[in-house]
């Protein structure tokens, strides 16, 4: 073990999960432990002690810790090291953090972290909420049409959904184009291998389009792990509800502001907190006085939905609603409303009363994707013309946020020029990808009112980048809290660089302790396609422009994996349609053999410097990351650099559900 966590912990997995502030901390707590049972601590004695960590042993009891842990360790008599304590304690703080998290402040919170996707138990109310809605929307898909319609009282979801192509379906269906339909294994029977392959295609495209999976592995698929993969779909099914909530979607939606500046401040929200703002409009012309804030305490007697339907389809209004005094007879009221205006509705009456965060902003969005009540002024029009409308930055902005949210931090980014801007995520992101480079001591941790301390954090952030040897002239970090689009995007372009030449270098030169230039990434993928005898593709610079056409990458994924590429699909490339179709079949291959990427298909046809760089870097890091034996006959491994001496030869436990998240091939 070397560097900053060595003495601390070696799997890159878990490294990616805490600080080292958490690590020094939950490390000490460990070796209590130890010293009180003279130097051994069990599995059994877990339940028990865990009681003093805070979120788990405040918000769990010892008989439901002690359920948790069962489902991970069989053995009560297996000692525990500092690394299994450590997946315990993740294990246990998803729940926990749940259940702290569920009272009306928090519990619309569904995409700012992982915690949905970690519980054990399911809920029978949103599963059979989300298969009504996959029987819905794919119930014609040409594959998926034997299997649907599913029967919302079996568990026969969780079946269908191991081999990984309904879950790929429904990420296309959240956001159309992610997934090259071409790269799934849609067979009637798969073995394993290509079952496999779906399963990773589906966790790096999951990603693509924001998901968190930091806690979900291929394991979890195979096994079948329902609380997991109902968490997974969730998030997909959010996502495609949400998908309107945006100006660029939606351009009504400026109506809910008054002057160009709010429409900049619009346009920073989450989907969820535009959905509430929507809904808060809407109220306001039916005279509700109270400010609805969450999708649960809030809205779970009714009375709000009552007067949002009134207002949006008062034809159909019936006005029992509004005198009902039993919430339940209400809300039942308030769903035969929407079933009259014709809105989908996947709840029950008893859903909407026990306040079921996810399912109550599912009934809204659907609400909103059916009929918004909002109307096209010329006046608020104007604003969004006079906007900058620069796809690039918008582009890379995108990118540079799946990323960073890929990492685990502890909040979810909705936009990097505003949720960047006290420092704290940056510096989070920073202590990830160079363990230990982060001073803790005198970061400010959000909340952050006085704006001095967002300044404090970020004058760190510029700091730590010049250590690194970022180029930073002219950026300090009043830039980064001013929300400085060209400064910070410049940041966190050399960050993400970094973070991947990082990754190389401690592969293939972990004991010579070399660094990795962009030459060296372009001579390695030079390298490999001329090895294949009927390639004459080569590429002169990340900037050349006939990558355009994609066949290079197809080159270089056949020569990493020849078996990844099916010729038979692939377009000359001589048309832009041509060429957007290899491109959205490169990334799809790529994210299928594992590399973790967030680039579009037109950052290859347009050739965008940054991502073919990252794109590149990804397959050599995999590729890399193969055994020896695993690797196509003929690589040879004096390519660049001795690698055979240098790789290193640390290994993930595959049973473990974050088994596959290493998958945190960043880029």
């Amino acid at each position: 073990m070397s560097g900053y966590f060595g003495v601390l912990v070696s799997d890159p997995w878990l490294q990616n999960q805490f600080t080292q502030v958490e690590l020094r901390s939950l490390k000490t707590h460990f070796m209590s432990m130890k010293r009180e049972g003279g130097g051994r601590l069990t599995v059994g004695e877990l339940a028990s002690k865990m009681s003093r960590l805070k979120v788990v042993g405040e918000n769990l009891t010892e008989e439901e810790r002690a359920s948790f842990i069962q489902d991970l360790y069989r053995n009560v008599d297996e000692d525990v090291d500092f690394e299994s304590f450590l997946r315990v304690y993740l294990t246990l703080q998803a729940p926990a953090s749940a259940r702290t998290g569920s009272n009306a402040k928090n519990s619309s919170a569904f995409l700012k972290a992982a915690t949905t996707t970690l519980l054990h138990t399911i809920s029978e109310s949103e599963k059979a909420s989300y298969v009504k809605h996959i029987n819905n929307y794919l119930e014609q898909d040409d594959f998926l049409k034997r299997y649907l319609p599913i029967d919302p009282s079996t568990n026969d979801l969780f079946e269908i959904a191991k081999d990984g192509v309904l879950l790929c379906k429904l990420i296309n269906l959240a956001v159309p184009g992610t997934i090259d339909e071409r790269a799934i294994n849609t067979k009637r029977v798969l073995n394993p291998w290509e079952r496999n392959e779906n399963h990773t295609l589906c966790l790096n495209s999951a990603k693509a389009i924001g998901c968190t999976v930091v806690n979900i592995g291929t394991q979890d698929f195979i096994e079948g792990r329902r609380h997991l993969m109902l968490g997974l779909i969730s998030q997909i099914i959010k996502i495609q509800l949400l998908a309107d909530l945006n100006l660029k979607k939606t351009p009504q939606l400026v109506e809910l502001v008054e002057d160009s500046k709010e429409v900049e401040e619009l346009m920073s929200l989450s989907p969820e907190k535009i959905l509430l703002r929507w809904m808060n409009f809407q109220l306001k012309k039916a005279g509700y006085k109270k400010i609805v804030t969450n999708f649960s305490s809030d809205v779970k007697d009714g009375e709000a939905y009552a007067h949002l339907l009134n207002v949006l389809a008062p034809e159909h209004s019936n006005p029992s609603a509004l005198s009902a005094k039993d919430p339940l007879e209400r809300a039942k009221l308030v769903l035969e409303h929407a079933d009259r205006m014709g809105c989908k509705r996947y709840l029950t009456a008893k859903d909407i009363v026990e306040g079921s965060p996810n399912l109550n902003l599912a009934f809204v969005a659907h609400i909103f994707q059916h009929r918004n009540g909002l109307s096209t002024k010329t006046k608020q029009i104007s604003f969004l013309e006079t906007l900058p409308d620069d796809t690039q930055v918008s582009r890379e902005e995108r990118a540079f946020r799946l990323w960073m949210n890929s990492l685990g931090n502890s909040t979810y980014i909705n936009n990097v020029f505003e949720d960047l801007r006290n420092g704290w995520l940056l510096l989070e992101t920073l202590d990830k990808v160079s363990p230990g480079i982060v001073n803790w001591k005198i970061a400010n941790k959000p909340p952050i009112k006085m704006p001095f301390r967002k300044v404090e954090n970020c004058n760190q952030v510029v700091k730590i980048g010049k250590q690194l040897k970022f180029s930073l002239v002219n950026i300090a970090g009043n830039d980064i809290v001013q929300g400085s689009k060209k400064l910070i995007l410049a940041y966190l372009w050399q960050l993400m660089r970094y973070s991947i030449l990082q990754l190389l270098k401690n592969l293939r030169f972990h004991s010579h302790g070399k660094e990795i230039a962009d030459a060296d990434i372009l001579e390695w993928a030079n390298t490999k396609v001329s090895s294949n005898s009927r390639s004459q593709s080569r590429m002169d610079s990340f900037k050349d422009k006939s990558l355009s056409n994609g066949l290079f990458f197809l080159e270089l994924l056949s020569s990493v994996q020849p078996r990844a590429v099916n010729w038979s699909l692939v377009t000359k490339g001589v048309t832009d349609e041509e060429k957007k179709m290899n491109a959205t079949y490169i990334i799809s291959i790529a994210r299928k053999l594992g590399c973790s990427i967030f680039l579009l298909p037109e950052d290859i046809t347009e050739v965008n410097q940054k991502m073919i760089l990252t794109l590149t870097a990804s397959i050599m890091y995999w590729f890399l990351k193969q055994p020896l034996e695993d690797r196509p006959s003929g690589s040879s491994d004096s390519e660049s650099g001795s690698q055979s001496e240098t790789i290193s030869n640390s290994t993930i436990d595959d049973s473990a559900s974050e088994s596959s998240i290493e998958e945190n091939v960043t880029m």
